[in-house]
């Protein structure tokens, strides 16, 4: 017997070359998650039963946290093929197994993974509204449909019947797709499968084409700032006139704002801190010396709110401290940040409603921007880069609602033209009967 220094030993010649077998991969046990240390060669031998042929091999399971190895029973074909078709297709069947591209941890239940490994792990690392996001899919739609399927059983073709079976629209879907698809990322990255099953997998188009995204008007932007209180009425001017995210506003600090231009370098989330969205987001994009203005104003402004019962009122400096730390946008009683949804729901929906604008939130504000600057005339590139888009396409959706002037001027031509045509004929065809 020859050492091959690897997991198991093969008799051969000391003289001849020896190609390793990849049905014995000389890879160590390295986790729960690993290649089992002896591996065997499997050659079952299909067998006909009814009207299809039938093939035992070995697999591994995890039940109750125990590895085990049973058979486990598979059609492989209608009874009318050969034998030796038959056999072909079987050395198919079991040669990701022979071969080691199914590790032992591709025989974890989905549900035992999501419990054991991805929630611990995987999940931590995202945002908590992603967090929250995918809690919400995965006990909804994804474990009760797949907690006690096996990850090797969620291959590409599973994936995609249950994504064709879904009676859902198609934007929970494309989520559902994003969920299950960190769930199964994470398991490559750690051994669990050898490639993920999701990358072949398409979503059904959607029903309808995309529709008309909302936005406001200047006009109806003015008589909504004017009415909003201070310092919320601010918030809004400046989600608007610098194209910020809601996040990004509430977590914009003293040391972000420049004579002519603001950094975004940091989010407020939810009660989470962390980095911009994207990598383009995090950047410092220019404004109008309109915009410094009106934060600065900020410093010298007090407000009246209520206080206690009664009628009782109290004044508060809008902002309590103005150090480079300290935020632009503070909380009146605390000076702590301010949530995005009490804003919106306490200050802008009442007054938007008043407006007969129920329908503005905070991403329809920062779409304003963006709309606002393709009718005065920006090039798709100027507008990615001050909206701080990392796909184009992000951009170009805008710019899909509306028809440029050479369009319009276009279709007039195109319509003079018929109209005076078909007069002419008209006129000639009276002429004719006369």
């Amino acid at each position: 017997m020859q050492d091959l220094e690897h997991n198991s030993q093969m008799t051969a010649q000391p003289e001849r070359a020896i190609v390793l077998p990849e049905a014995n991969p000389s890879l160590p046990l390295k986790g729960d998650f690993e290649r089992m240390a002896k591996r065997r060669f499997q050659n079952p031998k299909p067998f006909r039963e009814g009207n299809w042929w039938w093939i035992n091999p070995w697999q591994d399971e995890f039940k109750q946290g125990r590895l085990l190895r049973k058979r486990k029973r598979m059609k492989i074909g209608p009874a009318k093929l050969s034998a030796r078709e038959a056999q072909k297709i079987a050395a198919e069947t079991v040669r990701p197994m022979n071969q080691g591209l199914e590790s032992i941890g591709s025989a974890t239940e989905f549900g035992a993974y999501v419990a054991g490994a991805y929630r611990d792990t995987a999940l931590p690392l995202l945002a908590s509204t992603t967090r929250n996001n995918y809690e919400c899919i995965l006990s909804k739609y994804l474990l009760p449909m797949f907690k006690d399927v096996s990850l090797r059983e969620m291959d590409t073709m599973t994936l995609q019947r249950y994504f064709c079976s879904l009676k859902v629209n198609h934007a929970t879907a494309v989520k559902i797709k994003d969920a299950i698809g960190s769930v199964l990322g994470s398991a490559v990255r750690f051994g669990a499968l050898v490639r993920n099953p999701l990358e072949g997998v398409r979503i059904p188009p959607p029903r309808v084409g995309k529709r008309s995204k909302q936005y406001i008007t200047p006009e109806q932007f003015e008589r909504l700032v004017t009415l909003m209180a201070e310092p919320y009425a601010t918030m809004v001017y400046v989600c608007v006139m610098a194209g910020m995210r809601v996040s990004e506003l509430v977590g914009l600090k003293w040391e972000d704002v420049h004579t002519d231009s603001l950094t975004i370098d940091e989010r407020f989330c939810r009660g989470d801190w962390g980095c911009p969205k994207t990598t383009a987001s995090n950047a410092t994009i220019g404004v109008d010396g309109r915009v410094i203005e009106r934060i600065l104003r900020l410093k010298d402004m007090e407000v009246t709110i209520n206080w206690g019962g009664r009628g009782a009122k109290k004044r508060f400096k809008v902002v309590r401290s103005d150090g480079p730390v300290d935020l632009v946008f503070q909380s009146l009683r605390a000076g702590a940040p301010m949530s995005d949804h009490n804003i919106l729901s306490r200050h802008l929906k009442p007054v938007a409603r008043k407006l007969g604008l129920g329908w503005i939130n905070w991403q329809v504000l920062r779409r304003s921007y963006g709309t606002w600057m393709i009718e005065s005339g920006a090039d798709p590139k100027a507008v990615q880069g001050q909206m701080r888009h990392s796909r184009i396409s992000t951009t170009l959706d805008i710019y899909a609602q509306f028809v440029p002037d050479s369009q319009r001027r276009a279709v007039g031509q195109m319509m003079d033209m018929v109209t005076g045509r078909m007069a002419k004929a008209k006129a000639a065809q009276s002429t004719r009967v006369n």
